[in-house]
C-alpha cells in the first residue's frame, strides 16, 4: 500500500498518534501531518480526535474498509504467486477457543506440521465472536463455528460433530428414576451415548440441581437455552463462566452439574457422571469458517483437508456435501 495508507491504517490500529508513531519508528508530530495532508485531500477528517482512544469518521471508516479490501488483495496475490511456483510455504492463521485448540486441534496441528514443514502456522484463541469479527476481517484464514447462522456468513466445509451431555457430580441427589440413564466415564469413552438405543434424560428431571452455564457469546449458552426451554424451566444458575473447560472441571468437583461435549471425556476416572440429554439441539457439527474470497491458499487447503481427514468422527458418516 502507499505509505500514507499505512499511516492512517497503523493508527486506525492503535487508537493513536502517538502509539502508532512509536510501531511506525516515526515522530509524532511527522505522522499527524502526513494524515492531515491525505485528510485535505480527501475534504474530510478520518479521525474524531475528541474520543480516546481516536474514533473513525464515516468518511474514515469507508477509508479503513477500502484499505482493508487493497491489504487483502495484495496478500491473495502474494500467496497465490508463491502457490504458481509450487512452494509448499506460506503462513496458516488458525483461530480457535480454548476447547477447540486443546481437544481438537493439538494432534492435528502437531501432525500437520511434521508432514508441511514449510509452513508456518500462527494459533489464536478467544472467543468465538472475536474470532468470527478477526476472520470477517480476514486477520485469520480459518476458525470454526457450529452454528448455522454464523456458518451461512462465511466460506466453509463440514470439519466434525461433537454431542453435548450433563455432566453431574456422583455426589449430588438425583430423582431415582434416572438411575437407569446414567452414563459412566467408561460408556462415553466407549460411545455407548452414541448408539441410536440409548436412553436420554429429559432436563426436567434437573430442575432442582444448580448449573454451571456459559456466558451469552458462546454457542453452549444459545444451545443451552434452547433445551432448557424446551424441558419448560429456568435453571437454576450456580455461576457462569467462560470456557467449556473449566465448567467441566468445576462439575467434576461438584461445584454443579454442566453441559459439556462428549469431546472432553478422555479419561474414565472422574466423580462425574453423565447423560444422554433429549433435545435435538444436543447433537452439533462444527464446520471450518473461511473468509469469503476468490481464492483460497495452498496452506489452507491442505490444513483443511488434512483435518478433516484426521479428525474422528465417531458414530458418524460425515458427508463431505452435507
Amino acid at each position: 500500500m502507499e505509505q500514507d495508507m499505512k499511516y492512517i491504517y497503523q493508527v486506525y490500529l492503535d487508537g493513536s498518534f502517538s502509539a502508532a508513531a512509536e510501531h511506525l519508528y516515526m515522530s509524532q508530530p511527522a505522522l499527524s501531518l502526513a494524515v492531515k495532508r491525505v485528510e485535505e485531500a480527501a475534504g474530510t477528517e478520518l479521525f474524531d480526535r475528541s474520543h480516546r482512544p481516536l474514533a473513525l469518521t464515516e468518511a474514515g471508516r469507508a477509508y479503513i474498509d477500502t484499505l482493508q479490501d487493497i491489504r487483502s488483495l495484495e496478500e491473495d496475490l502474494s500467496r497465490r504467486i508463491e502457490d504458481l511456483r509450487g512452494l509448499q510455504t506460506g503462513t496458516l492463521r488458525i483461530g480457535g477457543t480454548h476447547f477447540l485448540n486443546c481437544y481438537i486441534l493439538a494432534p492435528i496441528l502437531a501432525s500437520f506440521t511434521r508432514k508441511y514443514p514449510g509452513v508456518q502456522l500462527e494459533l489464536y484463541e478467544d472467543s468465538a465472536v472475536k474470532l468470527q469479527s478477526r476472520l470477517q476481517k480476514r486477520e485469520l484464514d480459518l476458525t470454526f463455528s457450529c452454528a448455522p447462522e454464523i456458518v451461512q456468513q462465511f466460506g466453509n466445509r463440514p470439519a466434525f460433530y461433537d454431542h453435548v451431555l450433563l455432566a453431574v457430580h456422583r455426589g449430588l441427589p438425583l430423582p431415582r428414576a434416572l438411575d437407569p440413564l446414567v452414563l459412566s466415564a467408561e460408556d462415553i469413552l466407549n460411545r455407548k451415548h452414541l448408539d441410536p438405543d440409548c436412553p436420554k434424560a429429559d432436563l426436567q428431571y434437573f430442575r432442582d440441581v444448580e448449573f454451571i452455564l456459559l456466558r451469552e457469546g458462546n454457542n453452549l449458552y444459545t444451545r443451552g437455552n434452547q433445551m432448557f426451554r424446551e424441558a419448560g424451566f429456568t435453571p437454576k444458575i450456580k455461576m457462569t463462566i467462560s470456557q467449556m473447560v473449566t465448567s467441566y472441571r468445576l462439575a467434576d468437583n461438584g461445584l454443579g452439574a454442566a453441559l459439556i461435549s462428549d469431546r472432553l471425556v478422555r479419561s474414565a476416572h472422574t466423580r462425574l457422571q453423565f447423560f444422554k440429554i433429549d433435545s435435538k439441539h444436543a447433537d452439533r457439527l462444527f464446520y471450518f469458517l473461511l473468509p469469503k474470497r476468490d481464492y483460497t491458499p495452498f496452506a489452507v487447503r491442505s490444513f483443511i483437508d488434512f483435518a478433516a481427514a484426521n479428525i474422528p468422527h465417531p458414530g458418524f458418516h460425515l458427508d463431505p456435501a452435507e
